[in-house]
């Protein structure tokens, strides 16, 4: 089986980690905060830091050849849940805006701190690049 480094030039050049890698037909996402290209954490709230941390993996599964329907496992490391759960229509509202309706298993985590101090969540994903038919 194949294992290739997935890193789109539109994200932060990564030192020590790959943004992606693709193994066979898998992609697995590593953990994207709201880092926007100016390696800076994006100003606003959960809101924000949502559509560019999770902007960051779909970029990322993009440039692997695949599409948010691919998608199959989707882990959300927090800061603050409640917070997170007090924004949640908004960010469902993103969600959907950004990747549709063909939601994937999901998991929100609790965590007391990220890699950078100002980040409020990091998202972490695997997607699932078939040839064949979906069902």
């Amino acid at each position: 089986m194949s294992r290739i480094i997935v890193n789109p030039p539109e994200l932060v050049s990564p030192i020590g980690f790959a943004h992606g890698v693709k193994a066979g037909p898998f992609v697995y996402l590593g953990g994207q905060t709201a880092l926007d290209a100016n390696y800076k954490i994006v100003p606003g709230g959960i809101l924000e830091q949502f559509e560019q941390a999770f902007g960051n993996v779909l970029a990322t599964l993009r440039h692997a050849g695949g599409q948010p329907s691919d998608l199959i496992d989707v882990t959300i490391y927090l800061t603050d849940v409640d917070d997170y759960q007090r924004n949640g229509k908004a960010i469902g509202a993103k969600w959907r805006e950004m990747a549709g309706t063909e939601y994937p298993a999901m998991a929100g985590i609790g965590v007391t701190r990220l890699w950078q101090p100002e980040a409020l969540i990091e998202v972490q994903a695997v997607a699932y690049i078939a040839d064949e038919v979906k069902y």
